[in-house]
């Protein structure tokens, strides 16, 4: 996650930049971001729990697992595990996803880092009333080690194969200095799957390099810089992926439902889609291209979203929203051919994550401001 790093003088020009959050846009006619909850915080993940509750749940990076309900914050935290994690820069609770049979098994899934910085996946069952996790019912099911204190990726997310997916970034520095991203050894700059049905955890079946070796089992896709976000088309299944850049290029990678996974996105060959390293004459073949790109001349840092399926905005069905953490722009962008063009709908306050509900709806996430605003008309 590379959103906290920017300079205080960048923020501050980015906030002064942005427009108010429940201004109209004239980009897209009828798109509004309207206040929804405030007082969190530098939340890093906004879901809901897929069991009809109509709840959402904000992580914050501090360590605290938040309910929204009925548009209100609950005062007591669904969950803390702050004494677990040092937060501060790219560090600290950065995932929450929830079993696709959370009414029936109560299980939900987080992903922080401990405080030696290191990475740690693990997952929680819920009080039978379901009004907090059980800290006591905490198991660890894969840990890996960060060299370095930033590119921690975040997102947790069930697909729609019923497996969880993680998104590591590369392990930190600048320009991937131990190559992790392409090592197939390394779970870092990768996508990993793992199958979390029965009581421990496995690689999912069908995993493109389960059994080969040298290879890390729980690879699905590679060649990621710092995937911070990634969702599922909830219609087509399709996976899509923000990739934070490094110096010039933000870029968005598609992955259709029928893949078998094993897809290589590029990094450290290619930022986007121009040579990094070698900067040029740089291998190609065997590569997936993005679907979009951005330079940096429009902002920092990506934060992707969703595609949007609710039913308060027609114009953005089918549409990907996402946004920049530097400059505060919303885009949405069409997810049909290999050339995807994107067309900004507003800005807000350095966007930390986007949430949906279970209707389909969009939220987007102030980090500084603490405010949770709705994507409306």
């Amino acid at each position: 996650m590379t959103l906290p790093r920017l300079p205080a003088a960048l923020v501050l020009a980015a906030a002064l930049l942005t427009a108010p959050a429940w201004a109209q846009n004239t980009a897209v006619p009828g798109v509004r971001f309207t206040p929804f909850v405030a007082g969190l915080p530098q939340v890093t993940t906004l879901t809901h729990a897929g069991d009809g509750s109509g709840r959402l749940y904000a992580a914050q990076q501090e360590g605290q697992v938040r309910v929204i309900e009925g548009g209100r914050v609950r005062a007591q935290p669904f969950l803390d595990v702050s004494a677990l994690t040092r937060a501060g820069g790219e560090r600290g609770l950065l995932g929450l996803a929830f079993d696709p049979g959370y009414r029936q098994n109560r299980r939900l899934y987080v992903h922080y880092t401990d405080r030696n910085g290191d990475t740690v996946l693990a997952r929680y069952t819920a009080t039978p009333d379901f009004s907090r996790a059980d800290p006591q019912s905490a198991r660890i099911l894969f840990t890996t080690p960060q060299p370095y204190a930033n590119h921690n990726g975040g997102q947790l997310a069930f697909g729609p194969d019923g497996f969880l997916y993680l998104g590591l970034g590369d392990g930190g520095s600048g320009g991937d200095p131990q190559n992790n991203a392409q090592n197939l050894a390394s779970p870092l700059g990768k996508l990993l799957r793992f199958d979390v049905r029965g009581d421990g955890v496995k690689p999912a079946p069908g995993n493109p390099f389960l059994g080969k070796a040298g290879a890390n089992p729980y690879i699905w896709a590679y060649g990621l810089r710092n995937p911070w976000r990634f969702s599922f088309d909830r219609v087509t299944g399709d996976l899509i992926i923000a990739d934070v850049g490094q110096d010039t290029w933000e870029e968005v990678d598609r992955q259709p439902r029928a893949s078998q996974g094993g897809e290589n996105y590029g990094w450290r060959l290619r930022e986007g889609r121009r040579c990094f390293n070698p900067p040029s004459g740089c291998r190609t073949q065997g590569l997936t291209e993005p679907v979009l790109v951005y330079n940096h001349d429009e902002g920092q840092s990506i934060t992707g979203g969703y595609v949007y399926r609710g039913g308060a905005i027609p114009a953005l069905k089918g549409r990907y929203v996402f946004a920049d953490f530097g400059s505060g722009t919303v885009w949405a962008a069409p997810t049909t051919g290999q050339n995807w063009n994107k067309v900004r709908i507003g800005s807000v306050e350095n966007p930390s994550t986007f949430g949906e509900d279970e209707g389909g709806e969009l939220y987007v996430a102030e980090y500084g401001s603490g405010r949770i605003l709705k994507v409306g008309r």
